[in-house]
């Protein structure tokens, strides 16, 4: 397969800031033809640094298209799991977050870069190593709050009491065993304590339904008590459309409140979707990292540790929201204010 230059460069430049060695073993995991000319464009980059590489394909059933939430093909896979966690770093094609799966990969010491967005994209929102200390800086913060609120004009104002879980940070890649990362991606996000997430989120026109790749265009209101969501009201059809895909899924949990977060990353832009021709092909890393959003989520969070493990998972990003942690602004309307974070 004849492998583009630009791509074969990219990619090269992103193992190096993995931290691929010459020493190293480097897993690309694919499912069928998914992602093929990607997986040997990666291949080829790791054999450039003189790491050890291969590709490691498993079957998608067509009942089982999904690779999130936990249902992808590594299910009951054992020699496929002794492999990967064998490896140095895998570079996931197939959608292993929120799983138990990478979990154990995880715990074996590999590190993980999960990569599910088109050339173009990967492009664009390439990471830095400014990146990676503002979203690092954010982590801290996260870490050390005891609480965190957004508002809105709009008339979101909600509470989550923090402390319980642990956060994770997203700046594109990862040099460090046993983490995960995204690429491209620019975010630092936690969970709030169970039962101790309260009050209302007000969903305008330009938020991000991820779950559709597509824009609110009428209000809707997310009343949540005790972290989850109560009541949903609105007078268009985004209210109805995901009430209706939160109830198609006969799980209670997927009411939950999941993980909180907000987005650090300049080069990703939260009207893709408006302008790309390849949505199709496109994730939803543009959504969810782009500068200045509040990254609010409903269902599971076995990333952060937690027991919900619902199928069912709604990133909503938002725009022109301020946050605060404890008595420290990060977010005015949706400008990151606080010195440290600014792009």
């Amino acid at each position: 397969m004849k492998i583009d230059a630009e791509v074969l460069g990219l990619f090269t430049d992103e193992l190096r800031l993995c931290g691929v060695k010459a020493e190293e073993t480097v897993v690309v995991l694919t499912a069928g033809d998914e992602w093929a000319e990607n997986a040997h464009a990666f291949m080829a980059a790791a054999g450039q640094l003189g790491a050890t590489t291969f590709n490691l394909n498993v079957r998608r059933e067509t009942a089982n298209a999904v690779g999130v939430q936990g249902r992808h093909p590594l299910v009951g896979n054992a020699l496929a799991m002794t492999t990967l966690k064998s490896a140095n770093l895998v570079i996931d094609m197939v959608g292993l977050l929120f799983s138990r799966e990478q979990a154990e990969i995880q715990a074996a010491g590999a590190r993980i870069l999960r990569v599910m967005e088109p050339v173009h994209v990967l492009k664009q929102m390439f990471p830095t190593v400014d990146l990676q200390r503002r979203v690092e800086f954010a982590k801290t913060l996260l870490e050390s709050a005891k609480q965190l609120r957004f508002t809105s004009d709009a008339g979101t104002d909600i509470v989550y009491r923090l402390g319980q879980y642990p956060v994770i940070s997203e700046y594109g890649f990862t040099a460090e065993p046993g983490r995960w990362d995204h690429f491209p991606s620019g975010f630092s996000f936690t969970q709030g304590n169970d039962g101790e997430v309260d009050g209302v989120v007000v969903l305008q026109p330009g938020d991000i339904l991820c779950a559709f790749k597509q824009y609110v265009t009428t209000p809707v209101t997310l009343h949540v008590e005790k972290g989850m969501v109560v009541k949903i009201s609105g007078y268009g059809m985004d209210a109805e459309l995901i009430r209706s895909y939160i109830d198609s899924f006969k799980d209670p949990r997927a009411y939950a409140i999941s993980h909180i977060g907000w987005g650090l990353n300049e080069k990703a832009r939260w009207y893709q979707f408006s302008v790309t021709r390849q949505l199709p092909s496109e994730h939803v890393m543009n959504a969810l990292a782009f500068y200045g959003n509040v990254l609010f989520s409903l269902g599971p969070n076995l990333e952060l540790g937690g027991t919900n493990d619902t199928a069912c998972h709604l990133d909503l990003p938002m725009r022109r929201c301020s946050l605060w942690l404890d008595e420290v602004q990060i977010l005015d309307r949706g400008d990151v204010v606080h010195p440290a974070m600014r792009a």
